[in-house]
């Protein structure tokens, strides 16, 4: 499985948020722009704090076996692996969903001056915002499950690999 690179998830924000731009003026230049709902940031919140929880879970339940505690329950390699690919998931359809509200955000920041439109301008802030958690926390729980590195072919007694 491959880490996660913010250099893509930065290029589908900025591609999104260009797109989203000029999807907005020319929606708003035809017809009345769609407004943006009040659940996306809390669901993309929702997301970030179900990754962030996972996480802290992880690395105590990590911590607790290579302390060797009593009692410590044990990681399922297959559950770990899973939650990392909804992390991963999770963290390109965050930033997909923030540039696509960000592009609409700065478009909105235009009609300030309409109270409606400067409620949809804050609450696409706040979906930005909420993703952009949904990613760190993603990038977190892909490093807690991280394996070790390999470092066996740098020991002197290591055997050669063919």
């Amino acid at each position: 499985m491959r880490e996660l690179r913010i250099r893509v998830l930065a290029g589908v924000f900025v591609v999104a948020g260009i797109l989203s731009w000029a999807g907005a003026r020319l929606w708003n230049s035809i017809g009345t722009l769609p407004s943006v709902p009040l659940a996306a940031p809390v669901v993309l919140a929702l997301i970030a704090v179900v990754l962030l929880s996972t996480a802290l879970s992880l690395r105590a339940r990590f911590r607790a076996q290579r302390e060797r505690r009593p009692g410590a329950k044990g990681v399922d390699p297959l559950m770990a692996a899973r939650a990392v690919v909804f992390g991963q998931a999770s963290a390109l359809v965050a930033a997909l969903v923030a540039g696509m509200y960000g592009g609409t955000g700065v478009f909105l920041l235009e009609l300030l001056d309409i109270p409606a439109r400067r409620d949809q301008a804050i609450y696409a802030g706040f979906s930005v915002l909420a993703g952009i958690g949904v990613i760190v926390a993603a990038i977190l729980l892909e490093r807690v499950c991280k394996l070790p590195e390999d470092d066996d072919q740098d020991h002197p007694g290591a055997e050669p690999v063919a």
